[in-house]
């Protein structure tokens, strides 16, 4: 045992990595590619077996090394409400696909005989013994590219509200390491709601890079052609949806909570877009700046007076009943 412990110490010494985008790029990719890898076993069939990987499931855990995104539309999100920089997504983007693109190899490998075995030894992209829908989502016969990408605007948007609900500070919290569960039922239940029209990617990298996948592995360039170019849908849609969501969030809930310090804000990980223009002295009603009372319960408390806050907005609340 000591011997393994000294073993493991020097190779911890050698390999570990200090850079701290590094780490965070590396525990991205860990985290999509387990995720996709752990829902790709979903088996659904009729007369045969077919493999259904699910959307990828944000962990707005801020314990975590890197928020744990492992979708580009949360990563989008959150450049939005400026809790993530905006240097950073394309960097999170290639990340994140390249987890995509790695875990649906492994799937590949994993099922390797009983995907041939279901498709009589052709890779293909559509008819009876398709399996491209294995790893990359594609439209039903039905349904139009503006349907399909309304689908999607409107399922993210859903995704995002929800997810921004669970993140918020001063909403009801839910207990301390839960939110992966819950913003996992989150997607289950939008999946089950949802997902008839296109099978509900709600993110671009778990559908670009096993659709990439896809394309080098044998099935080919028709992985891009099916449903009328139905490829670039699933990119696209999804982040305009996640604009929409965050912003019916702050329009909706965000905007109407009393205004705190930015610094204040940005300690409690809010979610709430950071306003740099509050008066200092907004949280006081006129009685209470006369004769020194103290801010009523639930609001914060003025900052010092050597806060750089630039006073410009005069904002009067209403005193609590």
């Amino acid at each position: 045992t000591m011997g393994t412990a000294s073993f493991l110490k020097r190779v911890r010494g050698l390999l570990r990595i200090r850079n701290q985008l590094v780490r965070e790029c590396l525990a991205e990719l860990l985290a999509t590619f387990m995720l996709i890898v752990s829902r790709a076993g979903r088996w659904a069939g009729a007369g045969g077996w077919v493999i259904l990987p699910g959307p990828s499931t944000p962990s707005p855990s801020p314990y975590s090394i890197a928020g744990a995104h492992m979708n580009p539309a949360f990563s989008f999100a959150m450049c939005l409400i400026e809790q993530f920089p905006w240097w950073k997504f394309p960097i999170f983007v290639v990340v994140q696909t390249l987890g995509s693109f790695i875990s649906a190899g492994a799937v590949y490998i994993l099922y390797y005989d009983a995907i041939w075995h279901y498709s009589n030894g052709t890779l293909t992209v559509s008819g009876p013994r398709e399996t491209a829908s294995i790893f990359a989502t594609y439209p039903a016969d039905y349904v139009s590219i503006t349907n399909g990408f309304l689908d999607q605007v409107i399922g993210t948007g859903v995704l995002m509200v929800g997810v921004m609900g669970i993140m918020d500070t001063r909403n009801k919290a839910v207990p301390k390491g839960l939110e992966p569960v819950v913003v996992a039922l989150l997607v289950l239940s939008i999946e089950s709601s949802m997902g008839a029209n296109c099978g509900c990617p709600l993110n671009p990298a778990r559908d670009l890079g096993p659709r990439l996948f896809t394309y080098v592995a044998g099935w080919g360039p028709e992985v891009f052609s099916r449903g009328n170019g139905w490829w670039w849908v699933p990119l696209v849609a999804p982040l305009l949806g996640a604009a929409v969501g965050t912003y019916l969030y702050q329009l909706f809930v965000t905007f109407h909570y009393p205004e705190e310090d930015s610094e204040t804000l940005a300690e409690q990980g809010s979610i709430v877009l950071v306003n740099t223009t509050i008066d200092p002295d907004i949280r006081m009603l006129p009685k209470e700046k006369d004769t020194g009372e103290s801010v009523p319960a639930g609001y914060s408390p003025p900052p010092c007076a050597s806060s750089t806050v630039s006073p410009t907005v005069p904002v009067t609340l209403l005193k609590e009943s």
